[in-house]
């Protein structure tokens, strides 16, 4: 997959473009059909299809305070598009002069810059340039003065409601692992790169790798049956989401720690993916480390016998 970083980058490609843009936060169902339907005129009209997205969900920059917790990581995004099968992805840094960018000049540089720009397929509420001002009726009109045409799908329905990231996030947040992945069209998973914690697991004989959460969504905090994918291999996992108020005393962000069972090496600097399988327990305070030790290993039998 290539991977452009500027708009002016797409003057690389050489043949006639059908653009699919959006933030994809998540590449559920809807976000695949919406790619599959640019493919299609693609392959019929010798065009090459370019996924257009951003390094981040444009709220993150604009309204930080009020933007939504996220589904996929850049990393984990990219990596989709590439099981996608994308060929083109066009990879936009968020950043000050492009949200200051009007919505006209915006679809103009995609022009200028494209050796013809054929077709634009986005979702029926996408919004862009300065403020969002720019619509998916505005996009039409553009389309009809730089001669491209304007495409959108009908939204997608799953178990009565529309596949959006919106309900997603709602159905992750609920702990409902079964729906969500239903309108992912992939298990539901988390990303990331293992960071060192505090070694308390490792003194206790149950080593954890601890991945950084930041500002993805999650389920509620308890203990997890998972599992951990790590260079293609897969594991048994425990996994405690919260904020370990046996050992902090004070409140911290949560974290993530895993307990792969059955693993033995460092997994540090390492990306690690965890699917979560089933809740096994709230988490909770001990009295002690031995009560809470005993407790985890508790929590590894019942996890050996559950999976």
């Amino acid at each position: 997959m290539i991977i452009l970083h500027a708009i002016e980058d797409l003057s690389t490609l050489s043949e006639p473009l059908i653009l699919v843009g959006g933030t994809f936060d998540g590449v559920h169902r809807g976000h695949q059909a919406l790619l599959g339907a640019a493919k299609e005129e693609a392959q019929q009209s010798g065009s090459r299809v370019v996924v257009m997205t951003f390094d981040r969900h444009p709220a993150a920059f604009l309204r930080p305070d009020q933007a939504p917790r996220i589904l996929t990581q850049r990393a984990e995004k990219i990596e989709l598009f590439n099981m996608l099968e994308v060929d083109v992805l066009l990879l936009l840094t968020f950043e000050a002069t492009l949200a200051a960018m009007s919505a006209e000049d915006f679809i103009y540089q995609l022009v200028i810059h494209s050796s013809e720009l054929k077709a634009i397929y986005v979702g029926a509420s996408w919004s862009f340039g300065q403020g969002g001002q720019g619509n998916v009726a505005l996009l039409a009109q553009l389309g009809e003065k730089f001669h491209f045409s304007l495409q959108t799908i009908a939204p997608i329905y799953l178990q009565g409601a529309m596949v959006s990231s919106t309900r997603i996030r709602q159905l992750i947040n609920q702990g409902d692992f079964k729906s969500a992945s239903a309108l992912l069209g992939r298990p539901y998973t988390l990303s990331g790169s293992v960071i060192p914690g505090a070694g308390r697991g490792r003194v206790l004989g149950i080593p954890t790798a601890n991945l950084p959460v930041g500002n993805l969504q999650l389920p509620p905090n308890g203990v997890y049956l998972a599992s951990a994918s790590w260079k293609g291999t897969t594991y048994q996992a425990l996994v405690n989401l919260g904020v370990r108020p046996t050992i902090d005393s004070s409140n911290h962000p949560i974290t993530l720690e895993a307990h792969l069972l059955d693993f033995q090496g460092d997994l540090y600097g390492e990306e690690l993916k965890i699917e979560f399988v089933h809740f096994l327990r709230e988490e909770r305070k001990f009295a002690t480390l031995e009560q809470l030790k005993s407790q985890i290993l508790e929590d590894i039998r019942l996890a050996r016998t559950l999976h």
